[in-house]
């Protein structure tokens, strides 16, 4: 008989707003370098619009995320993602009690694009930050005033003024381009493109290449704080934007930090 030798998968669990079109495609784009070894697993629970009303902030109440979480630990998944945004304009608090509380009801460590995003910015000394959203004014200046309080200054802004979630994905990459070319100007020591429904995960690792400042497309942020979190190395990863670029490592981004 033939010895087989024990082939070791790292498997990702993503949640995933239910309006969603683009994380999913983008992050299995993303991930081809380290295909099949690393395979990302998806849950959607219902997201349709972004406002700061309360019926549009009821949609990021706990009980049907962690129902959605408690389908992906059933894949055996290495880690949850939230893979959303939604953290930037309810506080940053939210997402860190969101993944303790993953992790203490499936026992999965757990991280989200914010809490990704946050510790990037730590890490790379970002203190004047550049935005990017599709979302309304209202809520860009809540995500402005969230990031003033832990001392990183957002220099420019860009919002496409939408409130519908499915729309954010018909921005074109182009107009994402444009967007992160305004808001250059200001001379920002990084880009964030903050929502994982627009399309910035490509464009953005363009655009940083062409005007030599970090893009950190909410996306690829996710991406790249899970395979932190799991010690996979992301340097693989680097044609898809310089954040991949640093050490690999493990126990990053997480709930708590």
């Amino acid at each position: 008989m033939q010895n087989v030798v024990p082939y070791t998968r790292h498997l990702i669990g993503m949640l995933t707003p239910s309006s969603n079109t683009v994380l999913e495609p983008y992050t299995a784009r993303m991930l081809e370098p380290l295909f099949p070894g690393v395979s990302a697993h998806f849950g959607r629970f219902r997201v349709t619009r972004i406002a700061l009303d309360d019926s549009a902030s009821d949609q990021f109440r706990q009980e049907p995320i962690l129902a959605a979480a408690e389908l992906l630990a059933d894949a055996r998944t290495d880690i949850i993602a939230w893979n959303g945004t939604s953290a930037s304009w309810l506080g940053f608090d939210t997402d860190a009690r969101l993944c303790a509380e993953i992790q203490a009801r499936t026992g999965v460590q757990a991280t989200s694009a914010i809490l990704s995003l946050n510790r990037l910015i730590a890490e790379r000394g970002v203190k004047r930050l550049g935005l990017v959203t599709p979302y309304t004014g209202d809520v860009g200046a809540r995500i402005v005033a969230n990031y003033a309080s832990i001392g990183v200054e957002v220099v420019a802004g860009a919002h496409e003024g939408l409130s519908d979630n499915f729309s954010f994905a018909e921005i074109d990459e182009d107009r994402i381009g444009q967007m992160c070319t305004d808001v250059a100007g200001a001379a920002p020591d990084a880009i964030a493109i903050v929502c994982t429904n627009m399309r910035g995960a490509l464009v953005g690792a363009q655009v940083e290449r062409a005007l030599g400042i970090p893009v950190f497309d909410s996306v690829s942020t996710t991406l790249w704080g899970c395979l932190r979190a799991m010690g996979v190395p992301t340097a693989p990863l680097t044609p898809f934007g310089s954040l991949f670029a640093g050490p690999s490592g493990s126990g990053l981004a997480l709930a708590g930090e």
